[in-house]
């Protein structure tokens, strides 16, 4: 549902973004009445929406489906968030009886991890006697980049305190090829 803002169409973020797919396979935005991919679907995500995706023809809820097809694509370009062990448990998981505790046991981690990462940027921006202390800026920034890159592979929809501009652009790229160097590390642990 959209609501006309000053003489502008504003979706409806309170509900779920339903997307169609077609007989096709085609994958239409009732927002926007435009064809998206699963790359605009995770972008969504990862801009705090939630999502539906429901066959135009049946009626059935393809949500999960599409998610997993997500997560599996992301993961086969190298965006490796799940190690081989985890992918291992949850494959487990589907053959015992621990498939019930699994998804509550997920859902409290993940719900930690967010609690945690909300946390830590609220300590980082407070005032304290760090704050001072030469080069913390750059080191608060990437540790919210390294939060940012490890909830946004988990998590899309996951919101983390602005970003203060940054002086340099040379601390930006330092960073970034840290946090690369680091999600190297953990790539390589996770094997």
């Amino acid at each position: 549902m959209q609501h006309v803002l000053g003489g502008t169409c504003v979706a409806d973020t309170s509900k779920p973004l339903l997307i169609k797919r077609y007989a096709s396979r085609r994958l239409y935005n009732t927002e926007t009445s435009d064809y998206v991919t699963l790359e605009d679907i995770a972008s969504f995500i990862r801009d705090g929406r939630e999502v539906q995706i429901v066959d135009l023809k049946s009626g059935d809820d393809l949500t999960r489906q599409f998610l997993l097809q997500i997560i599996a694509e992301h993961e086969s370009r190298g965006e490796s968030v799940l190690g081989v062990d985890i992918l291992t448990d949850l494959v487990r998981s589907y053959t015992t009886q621990a498939s019930s505790v699994v998804p509550q046991f997920l859902t409290a981690s993940f719900e930690m991890l967010r609690e945690g990462q909300s946390k830590a940027m609220d300590n980082m921006t407070k005032a304290s006697p760090l704050g001072a202390m030469p080069g913390f800026e750059a080191m608060r920034a990437q540790q919210q980049a390294f939060f940012q890159a490890m909830s946004g592979g988990l998590m899309g929809g996951i919101k983390s305190a602005p970003k203060e501009p940054q002086k340099d652009a040379d601390d930006l790229d330092t960073i970034k090829q840290q946090l690369a160097a680091m999600q190297e590390k953990l790539s390589r642990m996770g094997k």
